[in-house]
This record gives C-alpha cells, sequence and structure tokens, in this order.
C-alpha cells in the first residue's frame, strides 16, 4: 500500500459545480453589498435635506434656537424648547406606564401563563400594535379625554394637588392624556419583542436554576436576567416610537408651546408642531425653522439609537457580538 492520500470519486448522481458558478457567487455578494450601502446614501440624503432645509434657521437664531421659548411667526421669532420639553416629558410619562405593564405581560405570557392563554393573549397584544395611530387619538379625545376631565385629574388635583405635576385645571387634554395613550400604543412593541426574547432563552438556564434550588420566581428572575441587552432593546425601540409620534399625540395633547411643570396643562411635542404648522408655513424663515425642528428630532432619535448600543454592551460586559445582536 502507497502512502498517497486518494480523493474518493463523486457519486453518479451528485452534482457538479458549473463553471460560473464562482462568478455568481461574487456577483450575488456585490448585490447584496450594494443593497446594503443604499441604506446609508437614503440617510445621507434625508440628512442633507433636512440640514440643507434647516440652513436659514440655524444661521439666524444659532444655538438660541434650542432653548428660546418664543414661537412669533408674525415676528419671524423661534425657539424650540417648549417642543423638546413636550416631547422628552410625554415620552417620559408613557415609558414609566408601559415598562411595568409591557414586561409583566411578556414574563407571564412566556414563563407562566398557559397555551392558550399565551395564544389568546399573544394575539391581542399583536392586534393593538396594528392599530392605527389616528384611530389612538380618536379614542384618546371621545374616550379618554372625557373620563379624565370629570373623574381621573379632579381626583389627582384633590389629593395631590399640593404637587407642582398636578396643578392646574382639569381640561382632559394634556401631557397626561397624551402620556397615557402613547404608553397604551409602546407596550405591545416592549410586551411582543420581550415575550419572543425570552422564549429564545435556553431552557437550560431555568432547569439549572431550580436544579441548584432555586425557587420558580428566581429562576425566572435568571431568564429574565439572560435576556436583558434584547429586552433593553424593545423598550429604546418602544421609546423611539413615542418619541415620533405624531397624529394621536397631536390630537390629545393640546398643542401649546408653553412649558408647564404639571402633567394636566397642554403642551405640545416636536412632531406635532411640524404636524400642526407645516401646511400653513408660508414664510421661509418659519418653514425653515419647522424643518430644524425636524433635524433636531432626527439627532434625538440618533443620540437614542447611541445610547441603547452603549446600553446593550454595558449590559453584556462588553460584548460587541451580542449588542450586535440586540
Amino acid at each position: 500500500m502507497s502512502g498517497a492520500l486518494t480523493v474518493p470519486a463523486l457519486p453518479a448522481g451528485a452534482p457538479r459545480r458549473r463553471p460560473g458558478a464562482r462568478w455568481a457567487d461574487e456577483a450575488y455578494r456585490r448585490g447584496l453589498g450594494a443593497l446594503a450601502l443604499l441604506v446609508f446614501v437614503v440617510v445621507a440624503l434625508i440628512v442633507y435635506e433636512i440640514a440643507r432645509g434647516a440652513g436659514p434657521s440655524i444661521r439666524a437664531f444659532g444655538w438660541h434656537f434650542l432653548v428660546g421659548t418664543e414661537w412669533d411667526p408674525v415676528a419671524d421669532r423661534y425657539g424650540a424648547l417648549p417642543y423638546v420639553f413636550g416631547t422628552a416629558v410625554s415620552s417620559g410619562l408613557a415609558m414609566l406606564l408601559a415598562l411595568p405593564l409591557g414586561l409583566g405581560t411578556a414574563i407571564y405570557l412566556a414563563e407562566l401563563a398557559p397555551h392558550r392563554v399565551d395564544q389568546a393573549v399573544s394575539f391581542v397584544v399583536e392586534l393593538l400594535a396594528s392599530i392605527p395611530s389616528i384611530v389612538y387619538g380618536i379614542w384618546g379625545l371621545f374616550v379618554l379625554a372625557p373620563l379624565l376631565r370629570t373623574l381621573v385629574e379632579p381626583w389627582l388635583i384633590q389629593h395631590f394637588g399640593f404637587l407642582p405635576l398636578f396643578q392646574g385645571f382639569p381640561f382632559g387634554i394634556g401631557m397626561l392624556n397624551a402620556g397615557i395613550v402613547l404608553a397604551i400604543m409602546v407596550v405591545p412593541t416592549i410586551a411582543s419583542l420581550s415575550r419572543e426574547i425570552l422564549l429564545a432563552t435556553p431552557p437550560s438556564l431555568r432547569e439549572a436554576a431550580l436544579a441548584l434550588g432555586a425557587t420558580r420566581a428566581e429562576a425566572i428572575a435568571v431568564a429574565v436576567d439572560a435576556a436583558r441587552p434584547g429586552i433593553l432593546g424593545a423598550v429604546i425601540l418602544a421609546l423611539g416610537r413615542a418619541v415620533g409620534e405624531t397624529m394621536a399625540v397631536t390630537m390629545v395633547i393640546g398643542n401649546s408651546n408653553r412649558i408647564s411643570a404639571s402633567l394636566l396643562a397642554p403642551g405640545s411635542t416636536m412632531a406635532s408642531v411640524i404636524a400642526n404648522e407645516f401646511t400653513e408655513a408660508t414664510g421661509a424663515l418659519y418653514l425653515s425653522a419647522l424643518v430644524e425642528i425636524a433635524l433636531v428630532l432626527f439627532a434625538l432619535t440618533l443620540v437614542m439609537n447611541a445610547f441603547a448600543r452603549l446600553l446593550v454592551l454595558w449590559a453584556t460586559g462588553g460584548r460587541s457580538d451580542a449588542a450586535g445582536a440586540a
């Protein structure tokens, strides 16, 4: 016997590599790369057009645009601070209300609920996510606003009126209404994504915890901790929807450019002021100021995504692969 290696012959029915297969693979790879690059091109064009449109306002007001509180189209004086403040307050209130409800729903469905209950409730949660925002706005205006005006807000004023958060008059429309509507809108995002992430965690984590003597609640806590990067990503995704929501907020927030510490007072957000006044912007500087608000909103979204990436890196101990997966 010789020491030379022999390559076994291919079976008679085995497929053979065509001569042009390598060229086809290379063309396929380059085509997909071009499609991926197209995403960056689209984002760059959006940034360019928004920045170009906001140029006159940036040159006229500079950084004062972000800290100014006056919005006077007649005198061409514009300040975006009330709208930045309204966006932050309404989104923060929405997340404060939605996070416990969404995460609790996800944990129950993934860890505790019977299969039939899980399927039924998951269907309802996904149905909430598919409802158009205008429907939420109509519900908030005609159903939630009278309820807040007649029952909830008078009770808050009577019992907690000594706090700045609950001072004022029970209008029914304002920051509280907008925060509740936004919370209902983002709960499906948190609940459905967190549920899928929890279901994707290895069952061996729970089994190992139970084998070591952990209770059912402690085993669930182990699974939630393992799914933490994905849950953080779901929360940031929900926050991004709350920040950029337009129609529903426009209908229930009151559309006032005043800054108030009270959640009962009307306000406005960056998205709502653009929707309200863009068609009425006749002056060049007026239109440029609205476009600059859009630029600020885009920058805020960019900062949020960067913060989310840093948060996921912190949660995973700096593992870039986990951060990319999240």
